[in-house]
């Protein structure tokens, strides 16, 4: 039994059985790319959005689905899945363009709910009231990009809104009943472990629903990829990256979903850190680490005291 509350198992709970997430991109923007709210976007970000490796933009929604399925019933024989919206901002889009793009992957055999990826400066009321509307007839993820608590961190990341925007997103999310995960960047050049678990506190009291905890990766042709090959920033290695995950999900409620624990950067393009390639060995690592400290998610959440 794992010392934290496992995303996957949840699903397979609830759905009787693994449900397999399926990435898509439908074709959607950044408002924070091209001259945008911080000029060229953020800095980790590369020119495919941040998506899953061999996504096949040209395809419509739908048959991005069929062949993911087709993958995912080959390789595990898989026969429930959530369509995962992920590039980009997945809500930039008129009211009427997102219930079509919705509806397509839900329309798909087998497809059991959506996970919608975004920003949190891109969700005004009238999409919220539309993710509302889904949530009521599927199951349904708002995930939201964050990465760290502090503006300072935001600002230099070149993130494009503060957290203020992040914390209004998540309020008008959560009166509607919305299912939130968030997505946060360990490791970020200038955080120290302090300035992390405040991040995690401040989602702890905000009672979000699930949280991705992702490693920083650097990427080529990014702006963090230039810092890197310059020497202006360095990244975490394996042992203290383990602790840091543990003390993070230390500090998060027991019943918080954890999505993800480390990241899946495109080995095509990944400067570093390497050791991130090495994926089972860094979640063993991370499940050897609760069991050498004898603790468990949330043994040191502030809801708790």
């Amino acid at each position: 039994m794992k010392s934290y509350q496992l995303f996957s198992s949840h699903l397979k709970k609830r759905f009787g059985g693994r449900v397999h997430k399926i990435s898509v991109d439908a074709g959607f923007g950044c408002p924070n790319r091209n001259g945008g709210r911080s000029g060229a976007g953020c800095l980790f970000c590369d020119s495919g959005g941040s998506g899953a490796v061999g996504i096949e933009r040209q395809l419509s929604v739908a048959a991005q689905i069929e062949q993911g399925k087709e993958v995912m019933t080959r390789k595990y024989k898989a026969g429930k899945f959530m369509a995962y919206f992920q590039p980009f901002s997945n809500t930039l889009a008129p009211v009427n363009v997102l219930r079509a793009l919705y509806d397509e992957a839900l329309d798909v055999k087998d497809v059991v709910g959506l996970a919608i990826g975004t920003r949190p400066d891109c969700v005004p009321a009238e999409v919220l009231d539309l993710l509302a509307e889904y949530h009521e007839k599927t199951y349904l993820w708002l995930e939201l990009g964050l990465q760290s608590s502090h503006d300072r961190t935001l600002d230099w990341l070149k993130r494009g809104h503060d957290f203020a925007t992040f914390v209004e997103a998540v309020q008008g999310a959560k009166s509607r009943g919305l299912r939130i995960c968030v997505h946060v960047i360990l490791g970020l050049p200038g955080e120290s472990r302090a300035d992390i678990l405040k991040t995690m506190d401040a989602l702890a009291e905000l009672q979000v629903e699930g949280v991705k905890l992702h490693l920083l990766h650097v990427l080529q042709d990014t702006p963090l990829g230039d810092l890197y090959v310059e020497g202006e920033i360095s990244v975490m290695g394996m042992e203290e990256y383990v602790a840091l995950v543990v003390d993070c999900m230390e500090h998060l409620p027991p019943e918080t979903l954890i999505h993800r624990l480390t990241g899946d950067g495109p080995r095509a393009q990944l400067l570093a850190p390497l050791w991130s390639l090495k994926k089972w060995e860094v979640l063993n690592a991370i499940d050897a680490e609760f069991a050498r400290r004898g603790s468990r998610q949330g043994d040191f959440c502030r809801c708790l005291t």
